[in-house]
């Protein structure tokens, strides 16, 4: 509303400031044809009648003719009538002086053109010569200020039209500075409107975007227009309620993984204890049975670790001891531990770039529960006689280590959600195995708390290869 408010002031502005010179232009323009014009008619009106009744009157002199008399006298009443108008339009003080001075010529005129009738018409004897120089100098007289006064005007015609010049000039630099302002305030103005909607939008969606992976904990507090601040505070209610539910379930979860390890245990001890023939001798029948009652157990251990695990690194809890240590070594450790299941199935376990790697300061446990989660799914997803290459190289932001397989690889759609809880990577048609889906979420937790990052690239038919990069 301010920056409509803005320009539609500086619209007014620009409008009135043009309102009033196009009057301005137009009170010079009529002062030149109303008055100034008229003026100058007038003048020329007021010599033609001079010089009209000054022949007339000559006419009259020498013919001693009344009609030339008469039109002597209507060339007076027109004068006469002339003077008064141009009186009225005498408005500077030179035209009055000079108007005052031209009458003043016409009365010694008329008085000398008087005495010399009077003369005439007594019949008697006078100075004609002394009469004649005496009325045409003053005819001259009123000759020469009716061309003053024509100067005069021509000049002041030529000011104000000069002043027309000056204000059209002026008014067209203030239009550009105004029209320059206008665009530039409405530049200014677009870009802060648009501005103070996409930025908080752009928040907005960066939120939702985190909302989608499970991320909960933080508030949205922007400045923005009502709409999109209701938006966010609909958002900031949204995510309290997310975040305990999710409290309310990791908590769940974790008191139940807790409750059940205990009893889990006891079983596989119970089972190890009927193996060893403690309650007495044991078939071999009953042999396969305790020993897939025994896997079985260890799979559940395995769960309940993991969920616990996971529930501590959600709620961050979960302690690290940091030291600087080669990546190497618990590369190594985590393939041996996975020869036996890849001699079974013939698959190819190869490892390469390890062997100049700089030093890393990480937790080296949790750093090999990440690799062990990286190298099994990898293994779980890799058809028999199949191949998984786990390479490192030293990148610009760190140490970067790959885990790449020869499997179906992971649907488009999944790269984003594979490494939230409980999401399997397999695609259709991969190896048949079952999994807990939460170790590529525990690996991911394991590698941002080492301020790392980790991501998943796949196509369908060429496998997959899990990436993370640790800082050094």
């Amino acid at each position: 509303m301010i920056g409509y408010l803005a320009i539609f002031i500086l619209v007014m502005a620009v409008s009135t400031y043009t309102i009033l010179k196009i009057q301005q232009f137009n009170k010079i323009t009529r002062y030149i044809l109303a008055v100034d014009g008229r003026f100058l008619e007038y003048e020329k009106k007021l010599a033609d009648s001079i010089l009209s009744q000054s022949r007339f009157e000559r006419k009259f002199i020498l013919t001693k003719d009344q009609a030339f008399y008469d039109q002597f006298l209507s060339g007076k009443e027109d004068f006469l009538k002339i003077f008064t108008k141009i009186t009225a339009l005498a408005d500077t003080p030179f035209r009055k002086d000079g108007l005052d001075t031209l009458k003043k010529q016409f009365e010694e005129y008329q008085s000398l053109l008087d005495e010399e009738i009077k003369l005439i018409r007594a019949s008697r004897d006078y100075p004609k010569r002394r009469y004649e120089h005496e009325k045409e100098k003053r005819v001259d007289a009123i000759l020469k200020e009716l061309e003053k006064l024509e100067v005069h005007s021509q000049q002041d015609i030529a000011q104000r039209i000069e002043m027309l010049g000056e204000a059209g000039s002026s008014a067209r630099q203030m239009a550009i500075g105004m029209a320059i302002t206008a665009i530039v305030l409405g530049l200014f103005t677009s870009f802060f409107i648009t501005r103070s909607i996409a930025r908080p939008l752009k928040v907005l969606v960066d939120k939702t975007r985190d909302i989608s992976n499970g991320v909960f904990e933080s508030q949205l507090n922007i400045s923005s227009p009502p709409e999109v601040s209701e938006l966010a505070k609909a958002l900031n209610m949204m995510c309290e309620k997310l975040r305990a539910l999710d409290k309310m379930k990791s908590d769940f979860f974790a008191s139940m993984s807790h409750e059940l390890r205990t009893p889990l245990t006891s079983i596989k001890e119970g089972v190890s204890l009927l193996q060893d023939g403690v309650g007495g001798s044991v078939s071999d029948k009953q042999r396969r049975l305790l020993t897939i009652l025994t896997q079985e157990a260890n799979r559940l251990i395995g769960l309940v670790n993991s969920l616990l695990d996971l529930s501590k690194m959600e709620a961050g809890m979960m302690s690290y001891t940091f030291e600087t240590v080669n990546l190497a070594p618990l590369v190594e450790r985590a393939t041996i531990e996975m020869v036996p299941l890849v001699e079974s199935r013939k698959i190819r376990l190869e490892r390469k770039g390890f062997e100049a790697l700089p030093l890393i300061r990480m937790d080296k446990e949790r750093i090999l529960q990440a690799l062990r989660n990286l190298i099994g799914n990898a293994v779980k997803f890799t058809p028999d006689g199949g191949r998984v290459m786990i390479s490192a190289r030293q990148a610009s932001q760190g140490v970067e280590v790959s885990v790449a397989d020869t499997g179906p690889g992971i649907p488009p759609e999944k790269l984003m959600t594979i490494f939230d809880k409980y999401q399997q990577a397999g695609a259709a048609g991969s190896y048949k195995m079952k999994g807990t889906g939460l170790g590529l979420s525990i690996a991911k937790h394991v590698i941002s708390s080492h301020g790392g990052r980790i991501w998943a690239e796949s196509k369908a038919g060429e496998g997959s290869t899990f990436i993370f990069v640790l800082p050094v």
